[in-house]
């Protein structure tokens, strides 16, 4: 999600601060009671398309793999997504298909395939209500360069709060996010890509048992930035009623060298014209020229060629000022030109300890002298006084003190911006996932100036199906996150005693495991946002 890193300390799940791409070996569906029912026929299901067969597992049934629009390949690459053509007779829906095309960011090579406009629905086993159930798509994370939605699986999610759990793909990088004066600017196909998948949800719902008047759209990292700009995008209005946005809110940033010294600050969204001059410069150095003939010669490459880590990384940006997306999200948000549906929204304790970690070796922060560099690198004149705020004496490692630096003025106290501008004209519900011991299912290595706490994407695991060695204090917590996120979605409201984000003094929900750990707490105060207000976060 931020800016890039060095390429030796890229991980193969988690990369370019994607902790939301949980991938296949560290998401097996947990075993369970469902796991162990009886085998029951597979279930068909005849969509506006055609026929899909799925599979039984107990209590919960999977429709995986099902294409949403047609293959954008060949003459097709850079193009809106266009509607499926109808397939006779029954298209197994057994496996997912392959991820988007994506480099390895650690060795460069490509992984999965340009053919990739898929989606997978989990439902309950049995009949559905009249009304049929709530439906819930979620968008996954991967920093719009990496991951996959089979990577979430929904099995737990959609039997204990009785939902229809859609998991989209969409195009990464280079292939989703491009712009080239050929195209007419930087057309957001990433975005295009979900909502043709949201136009397919609504109508096919119905089919799968879902009710399409009731649908919520949620995601984490690049999954919530992209529902912000659902939110605000005009064309986007009516293919939801509800959004959960999870580590990524519409006013989201970073400022100067917050995981790289030097580096420029951070924001997720770029003017048109700056992809557009970056789309037209990438085709010159790939030998393609810059005129009339550029987009034919681009259209001819293999896509090993554009999905480099370079490339994915250089359009990883959602471009604003075009068709579909007119305005800067976070504009667009200040004058109140947002969809107003019911939101929940939030942010980890100690999000930026993943990045801190992931960087350590190559620009560790091991001495307070490191730690002032910093400062003064990312905070220039006002580096004293954020020394003051946060010195390094009250916390375990100058890392740590660094990483509640930027996890306060990027993450926390931006999405409580964000949500006071949301509540002004619609029912918002934060919250601040707390779980200091949250399980590391990832793979990261340890890095032992910086356990990672609640970092970036550990609440993944409490909501999805991913082995995890919880103790009962979690599982308890885990069952109470995905009642909240199940009930908002069937009522707009996640319960629970969940106060609402208003009043002068607004409240989010504590989120961490015991007695008391799930609690309203007044989290601009926990990670001094009053502070941050006057320094220019």
């Amino acid at each position: 999600m931020p800016p890039s890193r060095p390429a030796g300390r890229r991980r193969a799940a988690l990369r370019a601060g994607a902790a939301a791409a949980l991938l296949a070996c560290a998401t097996a569906l947990a075993p369970g009671p469902a796991d162990a029912a009886p085998r029951r026929a597979d279930p068909v299901v005849r969509t506006a398309q055609g026929a899909v067969k799925g599979r039984a597992h107990g209590a919960y049934e999977t429709f995986q793999g099902i294409p949403y629009a047609q293959p954008p390949t060949g003459p097709r690459r850079w193009r809106p997504p266009a509607p499926v053509r109808p397939w006779r007779g029954v298209r197994d829906a057994g496996s997912p298909g392959p991820r988007c095309a994506q480099a390895d960011l650690r060795t460069g090579a490509l992984l999965g395939s340009e053919d990739c406009l898929r989606l997978n629905v989990t439902r309950p086993a049995g009949r559905a209500p009249a009304r049929g159930r709530p439906v819930m798509v979620w968008i996954h994370g991967g920093a719009f360069v990496t991951g996959s939605a089979a990577d979430y699986p929904a099995g737990r999610m959609a039997t204990r709060g009785d939902a229809v759990v859609v998991t989209v793909g969409y195009r990464l990088g280079v292939f989703g996010l491009f712009g080239h004066p050929g195209l007419g600017g930087a057309p957001d196909l990433t975005l295009a890509d979900q909502q043709a998948a949201l136009r397919w949800v609504r109508d096919n719902a119905g089919r799968f048992g879902g009710d399409p008047g009731q649908v919520t759209l949620f995601g984490e990292s690049a999954g919530a930035l992209s529902t912000c700009a659902h939110l605000v995008a005009p064309s986007s209005a009516g293919l939801f009623r509800r959004a959960v946005m999870q580590s990524g809110s519409c006013l989201t940033s970073m400022p100067k060298g917050a995981v790289v010294p030097g580096s420029p600050a951070w924001s997720p969204w770029a003017p048109e014209r700056a992809v557009r001059a970056a789309g037209d410069a990438a085709a010159r150095r790939l030998g393609c020229g810059g005129g009339a003939e550029a987009l034919r010669c681009l259209r001819a490459l293999p896509a090993a060629r554009l999905a480099t880590p370079e490339l994915m990384r250089a359009f990883s940006l959602v471009a604003y000022g075009n068709r579909l997306l007119p305005e800067e999200p976070g504009r667009a948000l200040r004058a109140g030109r947002f969809r107003r549906v019911p939101v929940v929204q939030g942010t980890n304790r100690d999000e930026m300890r993943y990045f801190v970690a992931d960087a350590f070796a190559a620009f560790p922060v091991r001495t307070e002298r490191d730690y002032r560099e910093r400062l003064r690198g990312s905070f220039g004149d006002a580096a004293a006084a954020v020394e003051r705020r946060y010195p390094a004496r009250d916390f375990p490692t100058p890392a740590l003190a660094w990483a509640a630096v930027l996890t306060d003025r990027s993450w926390t106290c931006t999405t409580l911006r964000a949500n006071r501008l949301l509540a002004a004209r619609t029912p918002v519900y934060g919250y601040d996932f707390a779980d200091r011991n949250a399980p590391n299912v990832f793979g990261l290595p340890t890095v032992p100036e910086v356990p990672y706490g609640a970092a970036h994407g550990f609440e993944l695991t409490y909501l999805f199906d991913v082995r995890a060695p919880f103790t009962a204090a979690q599982r308890a917590l885990s069952a109470r996150m995905t009642d909240a996120w199940t009930r908002f979605a069937r009522t707009s409201a996640p319960g629970g005693g969940w106060p609402r984000y208003d009043g002068p003094r607004p409240r989010v929900r504590w989120l961490a495991p015991g007695a008391g750990g799930s609690r309203p707490v007044d989290a601009a105060a926990v990670h001094h946002c009053a502070f941050w207000e006057r320094h220019g976060a």
